[in-house]
């Protein structure tokens, strides 16, 4: 998922179900958009950010964390969106 333009593809793997939460976070920490936040299923899947907010708008270029809790686990990776 890195760098990307105008959309990356986050993909994981569940080995059961699972309540998971994916958000997207600015540099300064501040979350600009929920992907996921409820219960999938096992198995792999793919979830596509596309540039935008909550609200729909365009994100400015830059670098953005994604961060995908399920249970105790939690990983937190980077991305950069050039315009």
């Amino acid at each position: 998922p890195n760098p990307f333009n105008p959309t990356t593809t986050i993909a994981f793997h569940l080995p059961h179900v699972s309540r998971i939460t994916l958000h997207v976070f600015d540099v300064t920490g501040r979350r600009v958009r929920t992907l996921v936040n409820g219960k999938l299923p096992a198995g792999a899947h793919r979830v596509v950010w596309d540039g935008t907010d909550d609200g729909g708008r365009a994100v400015a270029g830059g670098v953005y964390f994604y961060r995908l809790q399920a249970g105790d686990f939690v990983a937190t990776r980077k991305m950069l969106l050039i315009k």
